[in-house]
C-alpha cells in the first residue's frame, strides 16, 4: 500500500522533536465519525513516549515520541490482508500484522480500520494493548 510506505518513510526521516509530517487519511461516513471520537480517547503516552503533534493537524492522525509510534484512523482495508489471515485479538480488537512491513499493524473493526506504525524501540504488544481499549469503544460494531 503506497500510503503505508509513505508513512514509514516520513517516520524514518522525522527529525528530533518538533512536528511530524504524516499524511492524514480521508475516512467517510461512520468511519469518519468513529475516528473523531477515537481522537479524544487516545492516551497521552504510549510505552513511555509522550503524545506529539503532526502536520497537517488532523483528528485522524496521532503520534507519540519522535514519531516512534504513529496512528492513522480511517485508512482503507489493508490490500495485503486475505480473508483467511489470522488476526491477533487484543481486548476485543483484531489486529492484522503486515508480513511485508514488520512495524505496521492494522486494527480491523470493519468498516473502521486503524493503522499503527511502531518503531522497533517500542514493545508492539504493549502499544497495541493500550490502543485496543479506545478503538473498541468507538468501533461501529461495538455500538
Amino acid at each position: 500500500m503506497r500510503a503505508a510506505a509513505v508513512l514509514i518513510v516520513l517516520l524514518t526521516l522525522a527529525g528530533c522533536g518538533g512536528t511530524v509530517q504524516v499524511a492524514p487519511p480521508t475516512p467517510q461516513g461512520e468511519a469518519a465519525a468513529a475516528c473523531r471520537r477515537l481522537s479524544g480517547l487516545l492516551p497521552k503516552a504510549l510505552d513511555g513516549a509522550a503524545r506529539g503533534t503532526s502536520s497537517p493537524e488532523s483528528p485522524y492522525v496521532a503520534v507519540w515520541g519522535e514519531a516512534d509510534i504513529a496512528l492513522r484512523c480511517g485508512v482503507p482495508r489493508p490490500a495485503r490482508m486475505q480473508p483467511t489471515d489470522q488476526l491477533q485479538e487484543i481486548d476485543g480488537v483484531g489486529w492484522f500484522a503486515d508480513p511485508d512491513k514488520p512495524t505496521l499493524y492494522t486494527a480491523v473493526a470493519a468498516p473502521l480500520y486503524v493503522e499503527v506504525t511502531i518503531a522497533g524501540t517500542h514493545t508492539a504488544p504493549s502499544v497495541l494493548a493500550d490502543l485496543s481499549g479506545p478503538i473498541a469503544q468507538v468501533s461501529p460494531k461495538s455500538g
